[in-house]
Formats: structure tokens, sequence, C-alpha cells
């Protein structure tokens, strides 16, 4: 992209679906629970691997996951299973995709027990934005990880939470010399 703004280091110049995200998506408070499933399912993907790699593969993921109907994905059955194992778009680890699936029925339960994904989250930010760079864990990751882990998911570990955190725009973490840089003392 060629209109010199700075942006975040780690953010790949070269890829233009990395730099959409970055400008346009990451770090935005958005607390749709449709989108807050994609985003945990796609962050389960990511363990071990480059976001940039989740995210190249993003709308393969989409159509090979019913675009993230939880009522669906939290049904898939063996025969779906082996269909995803088998398809060389997305990321093909069964761990992960068996996860998806059980994290789907959780989130559901989660959704009943506090009316909404987003409620259950507010409950440990009590909508407040944190603005902090150069981070990869925190207390609250910390905490919303263990409290998924005990109600049964896997793959959320604390650092995994902490990068969703901040591409639903909970925390907030533009560097510095980043066009998009708010500071880190203010708060919203």
């Amino acid at each position: 992209m060629m209109d010199n703004k700075v942006r975040c280091k780690w953010c790949n110049l070269k890829n233009q679906i990395y730099i959409k995200y970055h400008d346009e998506e990451w770090c935005r408070l958005n607390m749709d629970d449709q989108y807050l499933y994609e985003m945990l399912i796609l962050e389960s993907f990511q363990a071990g691997l480059s976001w940039e790699c989740v995210l190249n593969k993003r709308e393969n993921f989409r159509k090979a996951f019913d675009h993230f109907d939880i009522d669906k994905v939290s049904h898939y059955d063996n025969e779906k299973i082996q269909e995803l194992l088998s398809n060389k778009n997305i990321i093909r680890n069964k761990l992960k995709i068996n996860a998806a699936i059980n994290n789907s029925k959780i989130i559901k339960q989660i959704q009943k027990e506090f009316g909404s994904f987003s409620e259950y989250l507010t409950t440990f930010t009590k909508g407040k934005i944190i603005n902090e760079i150069d981070k990869t864990t925190s207390e609250l990751s910390d905490t919303i990880s263990q409290d998924l882990q005990k109600r049964g998911m896997k793959f959320v570990g604390s650092t995994i939470i902490y990068s969703y955190l901040q591409a639903i725009g909970i925390i907030y973490s533009h560097e510095k010399e980043c066009f998009l840089s708010r500071g880190v003392d203010s708060n919203e």
C-alpha cells in the first residue's frame, strides 16, 4: 500500500488482506455475537501459527464452517469433521476442529446463561476499553481464559484470549508510531 501511513510493526505491508485487517478491524470494538464467535474460532486456529496465516484463510474458513453458523457448527458430526480434515484451504488440525465444535456448544451455553456472549465478556470488562501495548497476556486475559477453560473450552489459553481481546477491540494496542495509535494513557 503506497499511502505512506505508518502502521504497527507486525503488519505485513505486502499483504493487502493484512493491511485492511489492521486498518479497518483490529482493535475496533465489535461486540456483535456473530463476530465474537467467528473471531474466537479463528483465534483458536491460530495457536502455534501466525495470525496472518489464519487471516489469509479466513474466507475459506467461512465457507468450510457454514459462515460460522453456531447452530450448524455445534452439531458437526464425524462426516463433517472428515470433510474439514480433507479441506486444503483451511488449517487441517483435528484437535482444533474438534475444539471449534466443542467451543461452539459452550458458547451457546454461555449465551443462554448470560443472554449473549457479549454480556458474558462485559462481566469481566465492565464495558471498559483497555489501552496497552507490548503485552501478550494480562490479568484480564488470564481471568477470561481460566473461566473458559473451566467451562470446558480448548485452545483458549491466556495468549490466545489476549489476542482475541485485541481483535474485538476490548484491548486497544496500536503501537505509538502507528497512525491509529491513541496512546496508552487514555481510556474510553
